[in-house]
C-alpha cells in the first residue's frame, strides 16, 4: 500500500494537500494521532481499501510532543511493503505571520500567554522529528492555492517510474528566486523589453516581445546554450531517480525576458519531454 504522511507548520497549506490528494483518489485522514499510524496501516491494508490510491494523512503539531519525538521510531515500525512518503509544507516565519495576521486565525499554540511568534517558533521545535524524516520539503511562502496543488500533483504523486515531471517556471528577482527551484538560470543580462515604451506593458508571452527579443543576438546564443545544458544534464538527473525538475528562469521584473525564455524553452521540447509544464509566477 502507498502511504503519504502531510506535515507542517500552520498555515503552511496542510488542508490544501490533504484535498488535493482526496481529489486524487487517496483515503485521508486528518490530524492523526503518531500512534495510530500502525494500527492505520493495518486496518487499510485490507482489499476493501483497494479501490483507494493510497492512504493519506495528516499529522501536526497538535499531537502528543512525546510522541512526535517518536515519529522516526513509529516510522520504522511499519511494514517493509508500506510505501511511505513523508512531505513536510515549509514557510518563511514572516510569511507564517502575515498568513494568519491577514485571515484572523488563531494559531493552534498560541494563547494568552504565548504570542502567535512564540507559537510558530515552538511548533517549528516540535515538528523537527518529522521535517528531518521528510522526503519531500515544499516552501509556500511564495505559492497560492493553485500552484501548492500543482506542485503537490507533480512533486508528490509524480510520473510513471522512469519518467521525471519537469517545471520550467519564469519569475521576477525582485520578489525573490523560488525557494523550490533546483536549477536557476539569471537571465537579466538580456536586453529588457521593458526600456522600450511600445513593450513596457506588454509580456514576453506577446509577439512583439519575441520579435525584439529574438533580434538580439544574445539571447539566441543563451537558448542555444541553456538548450545544451538540459541535453547534457537532464538525462542524468533521470538516471539519478529524479522525478521532478524545477528549472527557473529569473529577470528583473519576470514580465519580459525570463517569460520569453521560458515559453521559447517550452515549445521547444514539449513534443520529446511530455511530462514538461510552464508557469510564470508573476502573470499569474
Amino acid at each position: 500500500m502507498r502511504l503519504v504522511i502531510i506535515s507542517g507548520r500552520s498555515g503552511t497549506g496542510k488542508s490544501t494537500a490533504l484535498n488535493q490528494l482526496e481529489d486524487e483518489g487517496f483515503y485521508c485522514i486528518d490530524n492523526l494521532p503518531v500512534s495510530l499510524l500502525p494500527a492505520l496501516v493495518e486496518k487499510t491494508s485490507g482489499d476493501e481499501f483497494n479501490v483507494f490510491g493510497g492512504v493519506a494523512v495528516c499529522i501536526d503539531a497538535r499531537n502528543a510532543w512525546q510522541e512526535l519525538k517518536d515519529f522516526r521510531t513509529i516510522l520504522d515500525s511499519l511494514p517493509e511493503t508500506v510505501e511511505t512518503q513523508v512531505l513536510f509544507l515549509n514557510a518563511k516565519e514572516i510569511t507564517l505571520l502575515q498568513r494568519f495576521g491577514e485571515t484572523r486565525r488563531r494559531h493552534p499554540l498560541s494563547s494568552d500567554t504565548v504570542s502567535l511568534a512564540e507559537a510558530i517558533g515552538k511548533e517549528r521545535e516540535l515538528l523537527e522529528p518529522i521535517s528531518s524524516s521528510a522526503s519531500l520539503v515544499l516552501d509556500t511562502s511564495q505559492m497560492n492555492i493553485y500552484e501548492l496543488r500543482d506542485a503537490i500533483k507533480q512533486r508528490l504523486l509524480g510520473s510513471e517510474a522512469g519518467t521525471m515531471s519537469i517545471l520550467l517556471q519564469s519569475f521576477g528577482f525582485k520578489r525573490g528566486v523560488p525557494a523550490d527551484a533546483d536549477l536557476v538560470f539569471d537571465v537579466r543580462m538580456l536586453p529588457n523589453p521593458y526600456w522600450v515604451k511600445e513593450l513596457r506593458l506588454k509580456s514576453g508571452l506577446d509577439r512583439e516581445v519575441r520579435s525584439f527579443l529574438e533580434s538580439q543576438p544574445m539571447a539566441g546564443e543563451l537558448f542555444k546554450d541553456v538548450c545544451g545544458f538540459l541535453d547534457s544534464w537532464l538525462p542524468r538527473y533521470r538516471e539519478g531517480n529524479r522525478s521532478y525538475m524545477h528549472i527557473a528562469l529569473g529577470c528583473t521584473g519576470g514580465q519580459h525576458r525570463s517569460v520569453y525564455l521560458a515559453d521559447r524553452l517550452y515549445q521547444h521540447y514539449k513534443q520529446t519531454l511530455p511530462n514538461m509544464n510552464v508557469r510564470h509566477r508573476e502573470l499569474q
